[in-house]
C-alpha cells in the first residue's frame, strides 16, 4: 500500500510494496523463467458440466489450476455483467498437497482478436502491470482494494491506495440522495448498502462501476443496517420520526431483488441487530421499549419480545457460547440470552453507561465500553463474567479487531488505544494498553458521528484505517509503529466512517486463492498470474460471452492530461487546457463533441458544469475563476463517447499560496453560504 510519504519509484506487487532494486531482479528472473520448460493442459470437464474446463499449468514441481466460476449456478458460461469468482488452486505435483502462504498477483486484460499471449508476451505484459503506469494498467486488477469514506455531505469518496491519477488517489465520488448513516458490504464485494435517514431509503451501490443501482424506500429514518451471515437479507433498523413509535422496527431487504421482503414491528427507539451464525434467528433491540425482539428468519415473524432493562444500547452474538449479549446503558447490565432457546441465561452487573459490545474474532472474549466511566470491560463468554477492565480515553464508543489487537476509539481523545488479544483472560493481570495518535483532533469534535465503524482492518493484515472527520483525513496505521505511516486526504469531505472493498486475491482455503469480479465487457482476455515465491509467470485464457438482454457499449479508456501545470490564483480568471488521449495508443482524440467539465472546490462547494471547446490537435479548454484558496477538482464527461463522469477521469487543481489581499477575499467568501453559479450548493 502506498502512502503520502512513500517514494513513487516503489512498485506494487500483489499487496506488497517492492523497491526498484527488487524490480530489476524480478526482470532478470522473469526472463529466465520465460525460457524455462513449462507444461500447460486443460482438464477435461464432464459432458454435462455447465462450466468451462479447468486450465492447468505445471512448472517447477507446482500445479496451478485456474477457474472462472459464474456465481449463478444456472449460468452455462462466463457472461458480461455477471458476478463471478476467479480462483487459482496451487498444489505440489509430488504430494498433491495445497501450497499455502503465497502472495499471487493477477490481472484480467482484453486481448481482442489476437491469439492468447505466449510466454514472452506474458512476461512483458506482467512487467508492465507490476509497474502500474496509467497506459499499462490492466482493465481488471485482481490485486487492489479500495478505501471508502462515508461523508457528512451526502457522498462517498472512493480512494485507490495503490494507484493515483496525476498525483491524486481519488478514484470516484458517489453521490447519495442524503447523508449516509450506516453501511454494509457483501462478502463478494458486489454490493454496498447504505442507509440514508433523511430520505428514508437505502442506497445500493455497485463497487464494479461505483454507480447507485437503486434507492430502496424502507421507512422513516433508517439507521442501522446489517447483513445476516448467509447474506440473503439485509436488515434495516427503522427508528421512526421521533424514536418513540412503537410500531417501528426493521425492514428486511432481499439482497438479490433489492426489494423489501417484509416489515416487522418490534418496538420503539433505536435498533441494533445481531444474528445466529446459521442465519436462523435475528435479534433486534428496542431502545425506548427496553426489549429485544426475537425474529424467525425463515418465516420473517417476530417470536417474542424479551425485557432486558432500560435503554438497551448494543447487541452481539458469540458463536462459542451460542448466546446473545445485550448491554443496558441505563442499568449497567449485560443480559445473556440463549440464542436458540430464547431464554435469559444470566445478567452480569457492571455500571450505568455501558454502550457498545463486540466479540474478538475467536468469539470468547467480549469488549464492552462504558462512556461514563471511560472503561473497557473484558467479558469471558465461557463464564459470562467480567474478568478484566482497563481505563481508556474519554467517552470510548467503538471497538475494532485485527488478528492481534483490539482497537478502541474514544470521542474525547485523538488517541487510539490498542489492547493485545494475547493478554486476555487472566483476572490477576492488568490489561496492557498502548496507543497511537489517530489524528490531530478528537473525533468527538465533529458535528455528528456515524453509527458505522470509524476504524477498520486492512486486507494485508496487521494494519488499520482510521477515519477522522475533523481532520477530513483517513489515516493508515501499521501495527508496531509509533504513529500512522501515512494518510489519504479526503478532498475536503468529512469521513464519518471508513470501509474497505477488497478486490484482491485471498487464500480462502488452503492453497486456493480467489476473489470476485464483474467483467463489464465481453470478448477474449489474457489472465496473467505472477508468483514471487516460487517465481512463476503464466498467462491463462478467458472468454466471456455477451449478454443478449443487455447489449454492451464498448467505451474507450480515456486519459485526461493537463497542458499547463501552473497553480491557479484566487479571484483571477484561468483557462484550464487539457488533452484527451486514448489509453490504448496514447494518441490525442480530436474533434470530440460534448466534452463537459464539472469543477468544484474540494469541500464540494462552487460546483459548475460547462462545455469545453477544442483549440486544436486534441487540446480542449474551459475558463473559470477560483474563489477560494486550496484545491479544486475537475471531472470530465464525454457524451459523444458515452463516457460519464465516473469513467472520464479527473484532475486536481491547486491555487497558489494566498497573498494578504487574497486572504482577506477568501475570508469574506468563506463566510458566504455558498457560491452563486448555476450548479452551486
Amino acid at each position: 500500500m502506498t502512502t503520502h510519504d512513500r517514494s513513487s519509484s516503489w512498485q506494487v506487487v500483489g499487496k506488497r510494496l517492492v523497491p526498484p532494486s527488487a524490480i530489476m531482479v524480478l526482470t532478470a528472473v522473469v526472463l529466465m523463467l520465460a525460457a524455462a520448460t513449462a507444461g500447460f493442459e486443460a482438464a477435461e470437464a464432464p459432458e454435462d458440466s455447465p462450466i468451462r474446463p479447468v486450465q492447468r499449468h505445471v512448472q517447477d514441481g507446482i500445479v496451478i489450476e485456474f477457474e472462472f466460476k459464474p456465481l449463478d449456478p444456472g449460468q452455462s458460461e462466463p457472461m458480461m455483467g455477471q458476478d463471478a469468482r476467479v480462483e487459482f488452486r496451487v498444489t505440489d505435483t509430488t504430494t498433491g498437497s495445497p501450497i499455502s502462504g503465497l502472495r499471487p498477483g493477477a490481472w484480467i486484460d482484453p486481448r481482442g482478436d489476437v491469439p492468447p499471449a505466449n510466454a514472452e508476451q506474458c512476461v512483458t505484459a506482467t512487467q508492465a502491470f507490476i509497474g502500474a503506469s496509467l497506459g499499462a494498467r490492466a482493465e481488471f486488477d485482481l490485486n487492489v482494494y479500495y478505501v471508502l469514506g462515508l461523508n457528512s455531505d451526502a457522498s462517498i469518496t472512493v480512494v485507490d491506495p495503490l494507484f493515483g491519477f496525476g498525483g491524486s488517489k481519488l478514484l470516484a465520488l458517489v453521490e447519495l440522495e442524503s447523508p449516509g448513516e450506516d453501511w454494509t458490504l457483501t462478502d463478494s464485494g458486489g454490493r454496498l448498502f447504505v442507509t440514508m435517514p433523511d430520505s428514508g431509503k437505502v442506497a445500493v451501490v455497485d463497487p464494479a462501476t461505483w454507480k447507485t443501482l437503486k434507492n430502496v424506500a424502507v421507512g422513516t429514518r433508517p439507521m442501522r443496517i446489517a447483513l445476516q451471515p448467509d447474506e440473503k437479507y439485509a436488515w434495516v433498523g427503522i427508528d421512526g420520526e421521533d424514536g418513540k413509535d412503537f410500531g417501528a422496527g426493521v425492514a428486511v431487504l432481499d439482497t438479490e431483488t433489492l426489494a423489501v421482503r417484509q416489515r416487522i414491528a418490534t418496538g420503539a427507539g433505536h435498533h441494533e441487530i445481531a444474528f445466529t451464525d446459521d442465519s436462523r434467528y435475528a435479534f433486534v433491540t428496542n431502545r425506548e421499549s427496553g426489549t429485544v425482539s426475537v425474529i424467525d428468519i425463515r418465516t420473517l415473524e417476530r417470536i417474542e419480545n424479551l425485557s432486558v432493562g432500560k435503554r438497551p444500547a448494543s447487541v452481539a452474538y458469540s458463536r462459542l457460547s451460542q448466546a446473545i449479549y445485550v448491554t443496558s446503558e441505563a442499568e449497567g447490565r449485560i443480559v445473556v440470552i440463549d440464542a436458540h432457546q430464547h431464554q435469559i441465561r444470566t445478567r452480569t452487573e457492571a455500571e450505568p453507561g455501558l454502550t457498545a459490545i463486540r466479540f474478538a474474532p475467536e468469539g470468547r472474549f467480549g469488549f464492552v465500553v462504558n462512556t461514563k466511566t471511560d472503561t473497557v470491560h473484558i467479558l469471558d463468554a465461557a463464564t459470562n463474567r467480567i474478568v478484566q477492565s482497563a481505563s481508556v480515553g474519554a467517552e470510548p464508543d467503538q471497538i475494532t479487531f485485527t488478528d492481534n489487537l483490539a482497537y478502541v476509539r474514544s470521542r474525547g481523545s485523538e488517541l487510539i488505544l490498542m489492547i493485545p488479544l494475547s493478554s486476555l483472560g487472566n483476572a490477576d493481570q492488568p490489561v496492557p494498553v498502548i496507543d497511537f495518535t489517530g489524528g490531530q483532533n478528537p473525533v468527538g469534535r465533529a458535528k455528528k458521528l456515524s453509527l458505522a465503524d470509524g476504524i477498520v482492518a486492512t486486507p494485508e493484515g496487521a494494519a488499520v484505517l482510521v477515519a477522522n472527520p475533523v481532520d477530513r483525513t483517513i489515516y493508515y496505521y501499521k501495527e508496531g509503529m509509533a504513529a500512522p505511516m501515512g494518510s489519504f486526504q479526503n478532498y475536503g469531505h468529512e469521513p464519518r466512517a471508513v470501509i474497505v472493498v477488497d478486490k484482491s486475491l485471498q487464500e480462502r482455503e488452503p492453497g486456493v486463492y480467489s476473489t470476485y469480479v464483474k467483467l463489464t465487457r465481453s470478448g477474449a482476455f489474457n489472465v496473467p498470474l505472477f508468483l514471487d515465491s516460487p517465481r512463476i509467470i503464466h498467462c491463462f485464457d478467458l472468454t466471456v460471452a455477451a449478454d443478449p438482454a443487455n447489449p454492451e457499449r464498448h467505451q474507450r479508456r480515456l486519459a485526461v492530461e493537463r497542458i499547463d501545470e501552473t497553480d491557479l490564483a484566487v479571484d483571477e480568471p484561468f483557462r484550464l487546457r487539457f488533452a484527451v488521449k486514448d489509453v490504448a495508443d496514447g494518441k490525442p482524440l480530436k474533434g470530440l463533441d460534448g466534452v463537459e467539465v464539472l469543477t468544484f472546490f474540494s469541500s464540494g462547494r462552487d460546483q459548475r458544469r460547462q462545455w469545453a471547446r477544442e483549440t486544436g490537435d486534441g487540446i480542449y479548454e474551459i475558463a473559470f475563476t477560483p474563489r477560494r484558496s486550496g484545491s479544486y477538482l475537475a471531472f470530465f464527461r464525454f457524451t459523444s463517447l458515452g463516457v460519464d463522469y465516473q469513467d472520464g477521469g479527473h484532475l486536481v487543481l491547486r491555487t497558489a499560496p494566498m497573498t494578504e489581499k487574497t486572504e482577506k477575499t477568501d475570508s469574506v467568501i468563506s463566510a458566504l453560504p455558498s457560491a452563486t453559479n448555476e450548479e452551486g450548493r
